[in-house]
């Protein structure tokens, strides 16, 4: 089940427990508590099974035509049972409400090194529909070259 969460600390408790248990994504713990205390201005739909939030998507909203996924992230032992898959269906509809038509999302471009992690979240949003439009060598830093991805949303 997703549901929109309203409640600033829970928004900002759930963001840092998953982001802090996926060390491979989220390396620095002063992003994760950045992000954290980020979220709490934004809409945050969270995905419940049996109880346990199990993941979750952060939007930004750039008007008049693009949403932003400012963070997703789904626990580690849900991995792989289509929470992320969800999570961006129902962004997707809560972008489309807000009348938006195009769906973005940044992430690390390949640096050409081993990193399957990168490599399977890359793929996850090619399987979803986006777009590679660019890359951004320094956006974020030097050696962490920015993927930018658009979804539009017909």
């Amino acid at each position: 089940m997703i549901s929109e969460i309203t409640c600033p600390d829970d928004k900002s408790a759930l963001c840092a427990d998953i982001m802090s248990g996926l060390p491979e994504w989220f390396e620095e713990p002063d992003g994760i508590a950045a992000c954290a205390g980020l979220v709490t201005g934004l809409p945050v739909l969270a995905h419940t099974d049996s109880g346990t939030r199990t993941g979750f998507i952060a939007l930004k909203y750039h008007p008049p035509a693009a949403a932003e996924i400012f963070v997703i992230a789904t626990r580690r032992e849900f991995h792989g049972r289509g929470i992320g898959h969800s999570l961006l269906k129902a962004a997707e509809a809560h972008a489309r409400r807000s009348g938006c038509s195009l769906l973005t999302v940044k992430t690390l471009a390949p640096r050409g090194r081993h990193e399957p992690h990168l490599d399977s979240t890359r793929a996850f949003y090619g399987r979803n529909g986006f777009l590679k439009a660019e890359i951004f060598p320094t956006l974020w830093a030097e050696g962490h070259p920015c993927l930018f991805l658009v979804k539009p949303l017909h």
